[in-house]
């Protein structure tokens, strides 16, 4: 059978402690399964969390971490008559910090040539997020604001770039002063605020009394409270992601006087509810904004699989410009 590296986790803890570089055997093809020949694939917080074991979804041990990644086909089943060999294609869901993957061909997804692989490969979490939490929650008409906190991170961009290219504007709140140069230049952030006691005159005054009727929080506690006190009467407050890792207040007067809908969303519950047909949809205009030129993804460094350790750390910091990724085509990336 044969043997590719990959990053085994045995047991929950640091991640850069029990995420290590091994070697797996890959498993035989079945009639209905493809090899895929992996190019990329980010290191995200759910991820780290994963290997905390602080996330929901808990794998079997020994595993392999990653949610997300792109590769190119090696290899099809017998059964596989949709997809051919050489086809650059998402992956998702099956551990994908590895060189190669055996997975069933249904859940994959094609990507046009052309396409940065590198780009690509993270399309599936944070971009996914943006548009569902655009589109699910509030039937948003051109001209709306809507209000975000955590409007550095990988959510957050994406939220800005889709939201501005559908006329939609948004307010973008960052917790740190200088977290607001990684915002500099991103078409549509052309309203950002620092999360201090000036935050709803600052609002206000960029608003000018129009309604916000979306809140999106993927912080928590005290800022979450502060996205609620800026909605309009009626608005939705969304939130998910707890970077403050405190919980929500829900002041009575934000329930009965204003009567704001709090809501929660979580993407891999998305895609177990979705249809095949809803996420083909989804995948094909993510990637149509891509080809546009609408979604891009700051990436700081791209580490080999060798690099675990170091790779691990540089994601956990808090005051990065960019994403981590593992790379595993040289010829691709640089190290």
């Amino acid at each position: 059978m044969r043997k590719v590296r990959a990053i085994i986790l045995k047991q929950f803890g640091d991640p850069g402690v029990v995420a290590q570089p091994g070697e797996i055997e890959l498993p035989s093809i079945e009639p209905h399964e493809a090899l895929v020949r992996m190019i990329a694939a980010p290191i995200n917080p759910a991820d780290l969390n994963v290997i905390e074991g602080k996330y929901p979804i808990r794998p079997e041990l020994p595993g392999v971490p990653g949610g997300e990644g792109i590769g190119v086909v090696e290899e099809v089943g017998s059964a596989v008559s949709d997809l051919e060999v050489g086809t650059l294609v998402l992956v998702s869901g099956t551990g994908t910090w590895r060189e190669a993957c055996v997975v069933l061909a249904e859940d994959l997804v094609a990507v046009p040539a052309g396409v940065a692989p590198e780009q690509a490969a993270m399309l599936r979490v944070n971009p996914a997020t943006a548009l569902c939490l655009l589109r699910e929650f509030v039937n948003l008409q051109p001209g709306d604001w809507i209000v975000q906190n955590a409007a550095n991170s990988g959510v957050g961009r994406a939220v800005i770039q889709i939201a501005h290219h559908f006329g939609w504007r948004t307010l973008n709140i960052v917790r740190r002063a200088e977290a607001l140069a990684d915002l500099a230049g991103e078409p549509g952030a052309t309203h950002c605020f620092v999360e201090d006691e000036h935050l709803p005159a600052a609002i206000d005054g960029a608003v000018r009394g129009a309604p916000i009727r979306l809140a999106l929080n993927a912080v928590g506690g005290e800022s979450a409270l502060a996205l609620a006190n800026l909605l309009a009467q009626g608005g939705t407050i969304v939130t998910y992601g707890a970077m403050a890792r405190r919980p929500l207040r829900i002041p009575n007067g934000l329930l009965i006087f204003k009567d704001l809908a709090w809501r929660g969303f979580w993407v891999t519950r998305w895609y177990e509810q979705a249809s095949r047909a809803a996420q083909a949809a989804l995948f094909a205009e993510l990637i149509a904004l891509l080809q546009a030129g609408v979604l891009h993804s700051p990436i700081e460094r791209i580490y080999p699989l060798e690099a675990a350790s170091e790779a691990l750390a540089h994601a956990s910091r808090g005051a990065r410009r960019g994403k981590i990724l593992f790379g595993f085509d040289p010829a691709l990336f640089k190290v």
